[in-house]
């Protein structure tokens, strides 16, 4: 009797055994799908990184970027190529316009100060008198001297038009500096004279193209 009872302790004691077991197999074997399904996703996720990191070449991308906004300069200036002429060709002018302006003051001295004597003093005199002094026409006198006044005048405004125009000049090489230190090649040949738009241009390109070059080839 004490024998059946231990066996049947002995029985449950397995069938409990038995059924931890297949607890703890259930478990593993989910635990198996489990890491096998991670193993899987990070197999995944890891060949998709790649993939994008070599979709994402930051030098192939920066290079990409830098063709694209030199393209835009390039598209630009060559827009603005009529007005650079124009700003150039201002810079010649006001060359040309001061050593007029020096030499027309030179030639009329202190003529306009004595043309407004003459006037004030033709226009305070009798016919009589101006007939003594020979001056048969007032009015022709009086215009012949105001030629010096307009000649002043015409000097003095095209003075005022020269500084207007530095200032256009001087407005337009602040620019021009600011997009050189930012690496945009010089205008000018080696006469400080502006090169053509065509000259230009294949200058620009050369500068690009040596430019990516040296960003490709760049160790990383």
């Amino acid at each position: 009797m004490k024998a059946v009872k231990e066996l049947e302790l002995q029985t449950t004691e397995l069938k409990e055994a038995i059924e931890k077991l297949a607890i703890i197999e259930g478990k593993y074997d989910k635990s198996k799908l489990t890491v096998a399904k991670k193993t899987r996703e990070i197999k995944a996720l890891n060949e998709k990184i790649k993939a994008l990191e070599k979709e994402l070449d930051l030098d192939k991308t920066l290079a990409k970027i830098n063709k694209i906004l030199w393209g835009k300069t390039n598209q630009s200036i060559t827009g603005q190529w009529r007005s650079i002429q124009a700003m150039y060709e201002q810079v010649e002018l006001i060359g040309q316009a001061h050593f007029e302006i020096q030499r027309a003051k030179a030639a009329l001295g202190n003529m306009p100060e004595q043309a407004n004597k003459m006037i004030n003093f033709l226009n305070h005199q009798t016919k009589e008198e101006l007939a003594a002094l020979q001056i048969m026409n007032r009015t022709y006198a009086i215009l012949t001297a105001k030629k010096v006044l307009t000649l002043r005048n015409f000097v003095q405004t095209i003075k005022a038009r020269c500084r207007e125009m530095q200032r256009d000049v001087k407005t337009f090489e602040i620019k021009l500096a600011t997009l050189q230190t930012k690496g945009l090649p010089s205008l000018l040949a080696s006469a400080r004279r502006l090169l053509t738009h065509e000259h230009y241009a294949t200058r620009l390109n050369n500068y690009v193209t040596n430019q990516l070059t040296a960003s490709s080839s760049s160790p990383t």
